[in-house]
Protein backbone atom coordinates (compact mmCIF):
# COMPACT_ATOMS: atom_id res chain seq x y z
CA UNK A 1 0.00 0.00 0.00
CA UNK A 2 1.37 3.23 -0.38
CA UNK A 3 0.73 6.34 1.35
CA UNK A 4 1.08 9.98 0.69
CA UNK A 5 2.74 11.71 4.26
CA UNK A 6 4.17 15.15 4.95
CA UNK A 7 8.25 15.66 5.18
CA UNK A 8 9.18 13.88 8.59
CA UNK A 9 12.90 13.70 10.56
CA UNK A 10 12.69 10.08 9.68
CA UNK A 11 12.00 10.48 5.67
CA UNK A 12 14.63 13.54 5.95
CA UNK A 13 17.21 10.72 7.34
CA UNK A 14 16.21 8.65 3.98
CA UNK A 15 17.07 11.68 1.55
CA UNK A 16 20.12 12.96 4.35
CA UNK A 17 22.70 14.55 2.33
CA UNK A 18 21.45 14.76 -1.16
CA UNK A 19 21.40 18.38 -2.39
CA UNK A 20 18.37 18.83 -4.88
CA UNK A 21 15.95 21.78 -4.32
CA UNK A 22 12.79 19.58 -5.35
CA UNK A 23 13.09 17.26 -2.28
CA UNK A 24 13.20 20.23 -0.17
CA UNK A 25 10.28 21.68 -1.36
CA UNK A 26 8.70 18.72 -0.48
CA UNK A 27 10.07 18.21 2.93
CA UNK A 28 9.09 21.80 3.60
CA UNK A 29 6.00 21.53 2.76
CA UNK A 30 6.05 24.08 -0.34
CA UNK A 31 5.60 22.22 -3.45
CA UNK A 32 5.03 18.70 -4.38
CA UNK A 33 4.36 15.31 -2.62
CA UNK A 34 5.52 12.25 -0.33
CA UNK A 35 4.94 9.33 -1.08
CA UNK A 36 5.73 5.77 1.47
CA UNK A 37 4.71 2.44 2.02
CA UNK A 38 4.49 2.81 5.77
CA UNK A 39 4.08 5.96 7.76
CA UNK A 40 5.09 5.38 10.94
CA UNK A 41 8.15 3.39 10.12
CA UNK A 42 9.37 4.33 6.40
CA UNK A 43 11.65 2.52 4.93
CA UNK A 44 11.18 4.04 1.34
CA UNK A 45 9.94 7.41 -0.32
CA UNK A 46 9.27 9.10 -3.25
CA UNK A 47 8.85 13.00 -3.85
CA UNK A 48 7.18 13.88 -6.66
CA UNK A 49 7.40 17.39 -8.03
CA UNK A 50 6.48 18.71 -11.96
CA UNK A 51 8.23 16.06 -13.98
CA UNK A 52 10.50 14.93 -11.45
CA UNK A 53 10.56 11.84 -8.79
CA UNK A 54 13.44 10.94 -6.56
CA UNK A 55 13.31 7.50 -4.72
CA UNK A 56 15.26 7.06 -1.73
CA UNK A 57 16.09 4.37 1.50
CA UNK A 58 15.00 0.76 0.80
CA UNK A 59 14.89 -0.04 -3.10
CA UNK A 60 10.78 -0.73 -3.41
CA UNK A 61 9.24 -2.12 -6.80
CA UNK A 62 5.56 -1.21 -5.62
CA UNK A 63 6.81 2.45 -4.60
CA UNK A 64 8.58 2.85 -8.16
CA UNK A 65 5.50 1.75 -9.99
CA UNK A 66 3.39 3.75 -8.57
CA UNK A 67 1.55 6.90 -10.02
CA UNK A 68 -1.07 9.03 -8.43
CA UNK A 69 -4.33 9.74 -9.83
CA UNK A 70 -3.96 13.17 -10.01
CA UNK A 71 -1.18 12.92 -11.96
CA UNK A 72 -2.24 12.81 -16.10
CA UNK A 73 1.07 13.00 -17.98
CA UNK A 74 2.52 9.95 -19.05
CA UNK A 75 5.98 11.26 -18.84
CA UNK A 76 8.47 11.47 -15.74
CA UNK A 77 12.19 12.09 -15.08
CA UNK A 78 12.78 9.15 -12.77
CA UNK A 79 16.52 9.61 -10.13
CA UNK A 80 17.36 6.84 -8.23
CA UNK A 81 19.41 7.44 -4.79
CA UNK A 82 21.50 4.66 -5.79
CA UNK A 83 22.11 1.74 -8.37
CA UNK A 84 19.71 -0.60 -6.62
CA UNK A 85 17.00 2.00 -7.73
CA UNK A 86 18.20 2.27 -10.76
CA UNK A 87 18.11 -1.76 -11.14
CA UNK A 88 14.31 -1.57 -10.03
CA UNK A 89 13.34 1.01 -12.46
CA UNK A 90 15.03 -0.70 -15.11
CA UNK A 91 13.15 -3.49 -14.23
CA UNK A 92 9.46 -2.23 -13.78
CA UNK A 93 9.96 0.03 -16.87
CA UNK A 94 11.89 -1.53 -19.29
CA UNK A 95 12.60 -0.61 -22.46
CA UNK A 96 9.80 2.52 -21.09
CA UNK A 97 12.95 3.82 -18.97
CA UNK A 98 15.48 5.90 -21.33
CA UNK A 99 18.99 6.27 -19.12
CA UNK A 100 19.78 9.52 -19.11
CA UNK A 101 23.19 11.46 -17.48
CA UNK A 102 21.75 15.22 -15.68
CA UNK A 103 24.45 17.26 -14.16
CA UNK A 104 24.85 18.60 -10.61
CA UNK A 105 25.76 22.23 -10.19
CA UNK A 106 26.96 23.33 -6.58
CA UNK A 107 25.12 24.98 -4.33
CA UNK A 108 27.77 27.66 -2.84
CA UNK A 109 26.11 30.43 -1.35
CA UNK A 110 26.73 34.03 -2.93
CA UNK A 111 29.54 33.71 -5.54
CA UNK A 112 28.34 35.88 -8.14
CA UNK A 113 30.06 38.91 -9.57
CA UNK A 114 27.14 41.32 -9.73
CA UNK A 115 28.71 43.87 -12.28
CA UNK A 116 28.97 41.15 -14.93
CA UNK A 117 25.88 39.92 -14.61
CA UNK A 118 24.06 43.32 -15.00
CA UNK A 119 26.36 43.64 -17.91
CA UNK A 120 25.38 40.28 -19.28
CA UNK A 121 21.36 40.95 -18.82
CA UNK A 122 21.84 44.60 -20.59
CA UNK A 123 23.43 42.98 -23.60
CA UNK A 124 20.41 42.41 -25.39
CA UNK A 125 20.30 42.13 -29.44
CA UNK A 126 18.27 45.46 -30.77
CA UNK A 127 14.59 45.25 -31.12
CA UNK A 128 14.66 42.99 -27.63
CA UNK A 129 13.34 44.02 -24.29
CA UNK A 130 14.32 41.84 -20.86
CA UNK A 131 11.23 42.02 -18.10
CA UNK A 132 9.93 40.70 -15.31
CA UNK A 133 7.02 37.84 -15.18
CA UNK A 134 3.97 39.72 -14.41
CA UNK A 135 0.43 38.46 -14.76
CA UNK A 136 0.36 38.85 -18.16
CA UNK A 137 3.33 37.23 -19.21
CA UNK A 138 2.59 34.38 -16.54
CA UNK A 139 -0.69 33.72 -18.61
CA UNK A 140 1.55 34.11 -21.52
CA UNK A 141 4.03 31.79 -20.66
CA UNK A 142 1.37 28.76 -20.21
CA UNK A 143 0.00 29.81 -24.19
CA UNK A 144 3.15 27.76 -25.69
CA UNK A 145 4.57 24.04 -24.87
CA UNK A 146 8.01 25.53 -24.90
CA UNK A 147 7.79 28.19 -22.33
CA UNK A 148 4.39 26.11 -19.88
CA UNK A 149 7.79 25.56 -17.42
CA UNK A 150 8.57 28.74 -16.87
CA UNK A 151 5.32 29.05 -14.01
CA UNK A 152 3.59 25.81 -14.72
CA UNK A 153 4.21 24.38 -11.17
CA UNK A 154 2.20 27.45 -9.66
CA UNK A 155 -1.40 27.13 -10.18
CA UNK A 156 -2.30 30.32 -10.22
CA UNK A 157 -0.39 33.91 -10.89
CA UNK A 158 -0.97 34.44 -6.97
CA UNK A 159 1.06 31.46 -6.12
CA UNK A 160 3.51 32.55 -8.73
CA UNK A 161 4.16 36.07 -7.35
CA UNK A 162 4.03 34.90 -4.20
CA UNK A 163 6.66 32.28 -4.25
CA UNK A 164 7.98 32.17 -7.57
CA UNK A 165 10.29 34.71 -9.82
CA UNK A 166 11.37 35.03 -14.03
CA UNK A 167 12.53 36.98 -16.45
CA UNK A 168 11.72 37.16 -20.33
CA UNK A 169 13.25 38.30 -23.35
CA UNK A 170 10.51 39.79 -25.54
CA UNK A 171 10.94 40.36 -29.19
CA UNK A 172 8.30 42.02 -31.07
CA UNK A 173 5.70 41.46 -28.18
CA UNK A 174 6.39 37.59 -28.36
CA UNK A 175 8.15 36.09 -25.81
CA UNK A 176 11.49 34.56 -26.98
CA UNK A 177 13.13 33.14 -23.96
CA UNK A 178 13.19 33.08 -20.58
CA UNK A 179 14.42 31.94 -17.19
CA UNK A 180 12.35 31.04 -14.05
CA UNK A 181 11.09 29.47 -10.91
CA UNK A 182 10.41 25.98 -12.00
CA UNK A 183 9.78 25.06 -8.37
CA UNK A 184 10.41 26.91 -5.03
CA UNK A 185 11.70 26.42 -1.25
CA UNK A 186 12.32 28.08 2.07
CA UNK A 187 14.96 30.58 1.11
CA UNK A 188 14.89 29.85 -2.93
CA UNK A 189 14.49 28.53 -6.31
CA UNK A 190 15.29 26.01 -9.11
CA UNK A 191 15.71 27.48 -12.38
CA UNK A 192 14.02 26.39 -15.74
CA UNK A 193 15.60 28.28 -18.55
CA UNK A 194 15.20 28.05 -22.28
CA UNK A 195 14.96 30.17 -26.05
CA UNK A 196 11.95 29.53 -28.67
CA UNK A 197 13.99 27.92 -31.12
CA UNK A 198 14.00 30.53 -33.97
CA UNK A 199 15.44 32.99 -31.51
CA UNK A 200 18.69 30.79 -29.83
CA UNK A 201 22.07 31.94 -30.34
CA UNK A 202 21.88 35.47 -29.64
CA UNK A 203 22.49 35.76 -26.11
CA UNK A 204 18.74 36.02 -25.00
CA UNK A 205 19.38 32.71 -22.13
CA UNK A 206 22.26 34.60 -20.80
CA UNK A 207 20.43 37.73 -20.25
CA UNK A 208 17.16 36.28 -18.77
CA UNK A 209 19.55 33.88 -16.44
CA UNK A 210 22.01 37.11 -15.70
CA UNK A 211 18.47 38.86 -14.48
CA UNK A 212 17.13 35.75 -12.31
CA UNK A 213 20.22 35.60 -10.73
CA UNK A 214 20.38 39.18 -10.11
CA UNK A 215 16.60 39.21 -8.83
CA UNK A 216 17.14 36.17 -6.10
CA UNK A 217 20.22 37.95 -5.04
CA UNK A 218 18.36 40.86 -3.98
CA UNK A 219 15.29 39.10 -2.68
CA UNK A 220 18.06 37.12 -0.76
CA UNK A 221 17.33 33.76 -2.41
CA UNK A 222 19.24 30.71 -3.75
CA UNK A 223 18.70 30.07 -7.39
CA UNK A 224 19.54 26.45 -7.97
CA UNK A 225 20.49 25.17 -10.95
CA UNK A 226 20.44 21.70 -12.49
CA UNK A 227 21.44 20.79 -15.92
CA UNK A 228 19.64 18.20 -18.61
CA UNK A 229 22.91 19.00 -20.84
CA UNK A 230 26.09 20.20 -21.11
CA UNK A 231 24.78 23.47 -23.17
CA UNK A 232 23.06 23.87 -19.52
CA UNK A 233 26.42 23.37 -17.81
CA UNK A 234 28.27 25.95 -19.93
CA UNK A 235 25.64 28.20 -19.39
CA UNK A 236 25.78 28.06 -15.87
CA UNK A 237 29.26 28.12 -15.62
CA UNK A 238 29.18 31.37 -17.72
CA UNK A 239 26.91 32.98 -14.83
CA UNK A 240 29.28 32.15 -12.35
CA UNK A 241 28.49 28.85 -11.03
CA UNK A 242 30.77 25.69 -10.54
CA UNK A 243 29.84 22.08 -12.30
CA UNK A 244 29.57 19.38 -9.26
CA UNK A 245 29.23 15.96 -11.19
CA UNK A 246 27.33 14.02 -13.63
CA UNK A 247 24.69 11.51 -12.64
CA UNK A 248 21.92 9.19 -13.84
CA UNK A 249 18.43 9.79 -14.31
CA UNK A 250 15.43 8.51 -16.47
CA UNK A 251 13.24 9.93 -18.77
CA UNK A 252 9.98 7.20 -18.45
CA UNK A 253 7.89 7.44 -21.48
CA UNK A 254 4.25 5.13 -20.32
CA UNK A 255 4.63 6.25 -17.11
Amino acid sequence: MIYETKGTEKIGELFKGWEESLIWSAMQGVMGKIYVTDREEPLSAMVILGDFCFFAGQPDRELVSFKPDWRSSDFIIMVPQNGEWAEVIEEVYGEKANKVTRYAIKKEGDIFDREKLAAMAANLPEGCELKLIDEALYTGCLKEEWSRDFVSQYETWEEYRRLGLGAVVLKDGEIAAGASSYSSYEGGIEIEIGTREEYRRRGLATACGARLVLECLIRGWYPSWDARNLWSVGLSEKLGYHFSHAYDAYDILGY
